[in-house]
């Protein structure tokens, strides 16, 4: 009887394993193909709904640099483009108080307006008036980090880049932070704009009353209001209100994709005359969850 070459068996062992390792690569392979495919439109994704982001800002900048002198009020716009869609809310800057700017008694009223007592209010508005000088030992001498991920160095007059650095005043409770943030600002000047403030503002001038806030924002209704009698209707709080044209202005955006893909972010832009730039981005916030508008 003729006996078997034991060479077949391994070599038939051997093209059995080869056939086994080729079809372990090759599910691999397949496996990181799709891998790769899924990380390629995750980016693709995110880039056209960062670009849809862009077109909405450029948006808002050609909104405020159309109005000229006139008020912005609180706008809403949408762009449709190929990839998807994006919708802005604008609202101006120069109508809320500026936490680094105005008078300590403005400071106070604000403070009180959001449940500080009076005692509080005053002292706390003291410290945050302390902080604009250069060499007050409550003035922070290092640079902080903006919300854009700037690095800026306070100066003389405007101690804060950001209004939730409030929190790092003595005194200064996290809930009052909170409070004041939509009726604040770091973007303003000693006075705020009586045709853009919003309601909470001119409620929290010192020594405005209940029946002047809803006089005030019934006549405001009227546009174009007459100014001077508007402000009039605030008695001795108009010294902390003046007309200006729209320059900064807090801009809320979210872009949203054909497939459902959202992407959203808070900014503040200036839009100035005469500048180099159609514009500037002074904040850029993204937002996790996009639920803006």
């Amino acid at each position: 009887m003729k006996r078997s070459d034991p060479r077949r068996g391994v070599i038939l062992v051997t093209v059995l394993w080869s056939i086994a390792l080729l079809s372990a690569l090759a599910m691999a392979a397949s496996v990181t193909f799709r891998g790769f495919a899924g990380v390629m439109a995750v980016e693709r994704d995110r880039v056209q709904g960062d670009a849809l982001l862009s077109a909405g800002l450029e948006t808002a900048a050609g909104i405020i640099d159309t109005l000229g002198d006139a008020p912005l009020l609180d706008v809403e716009a949408k762009v449709n483009l190929a990839t998807g869609s994006v919708r802005s809310r604008l609202s101006d800057e120069g109508g809320r108080i500026d936490v680094g700017k105005a008078p300590a008694v403005v400071l106070a009223a604000l403070l009180r307006s959001v449940g500080a007592t009076e005692a509080a209010a005053n002292d706390v508005a003291q410290r945050i008036v302390e902080r604009r000088y250069p060499g007050n030992a409550a003035r922070p001498n290092t640079a902080v980090r903006s919300t854009n991920g700037a690095t800026r160095t306070p100066g003389t007059g405007q101690p804060f880049s950001d209004v939730r650095q409030l929190q790092l005043i003595p005194g200064m409770l996290p809930d009052w932070v909170a409070a004041v943030a939509p009726l604040a600002t770091v973007f303003g000047d000693e006075t705020v704009n009586p045709l853009t403030a919003p309601p909470g503002v001119i409620a929290a001038l010192p020594g405005v009353e209940r029946d002047q806030v809803a006089a005030f924002l019934k006549a405001r209704r009227s546009f174009p209001a007459d100014v001077d009698r508007l402000v009039q209707l605030v008695g001795p709080a108009q010294r902390y209100l003046a007309v200006k044209p729209p320059r900064v202005a807090s801009v809320e955006l979210m872009a949203e994709l054909a497939n459902g893909y959202a992407v959203a972010a808070r900014s503040v832009i200036a839009v100035l005359p005469q500048d180099s730039q159609p514009y500037r981005v002074l904040v850029w916030t993204p937002v996790p969850s996009p639920r803006l508008l």
